[in-house]
This record gives C-alpha cells, sequence and structure tokens, in this order.
C-alpha cells in the first residue's frame, strides 16, 4: 500500500478506515527525515494491515492544531478513525513495528 499524503481538507477521509499511522512531520526537520526512510519499510513490510498517511504541518496547520502537535515528529496510530495513541519523536522500525502489530 502506497504512502499517503494527507490535507487539512482530506484528513478525516484518510484516517476512517482500518489501522491507519499518521506522521506529522515537516520538510526542515532532521528526525522527521530519519523517520521517512522506516516509515516506507514498514509501508512495504506490512502491505494492506496498516495504511501510513504523512501530514506536512507547515502546510496543514488545521490538522496539526487539532490533534494539539507540539513537536514532530509525532505520530498518531489511529483504528477506524478514533485516536489509540500517541508516539512523539524518532523511533526504530522495530518500536514502531510492534506497535503496529499490537493493534492488527
Amino acid at each position: 500500500m502506497a504512502i499517503l499524503n494527507a490535507t487539512d481538507a482530506n484528513f478525516a477521509a484518510s484516517v476512517q478506515n482500518g489501522l491507519v499511522l499518521v506522521d506529522f512531520w515537516a520538510p526542515w526537520c532532521g528526525p522527521c527525515r530519519m523517520v521517512a526512510p522506516v516509515l516506507e519499510e514498514l509501508d512495504s513490510e506490512m502491505g494492506e494491515s496498516v495504511q501510513i498517511v504523512k501530514v506536512n504541518v507547515d502546510e496543514n496547520q488545521g490538522t496539526a492544531a487539532q490533534f494539539g502537535i507540539m513537536s514532530i515528529p509525532t505520530m498518531i496510530l489511529f483504528k477506524d478513525g478514533e485516536p489509540l495513541g500517541q508516539i512523539v519523536g524518532f523511533q526504530p522500525k522495530e518500536a514502531l513495528a510492534e506497535i503496529l502489530q499490537q493493534h492488527i
């Protein structure tokens, strides 16, 4: 499943079905650039079981404000539109995979 880029306009629709990991990021954020390849690996390994969505906080401030994003990267895990938990800061692939597996 391909990684989606969500905007303020389509965010709600992008998290409403199944397990979705949303990465709140910005291009100038070093740790965000470190987590990007980790998310790409998880996306290719986990296939249809989880959708990964990226939200650029500079371009989509409404969504970032709605979820109280104060530092990036922040990832929020959603199941059928409901937030399950929040992960702040860079996490190694193994840690993210373990969190995702608990909800599949």
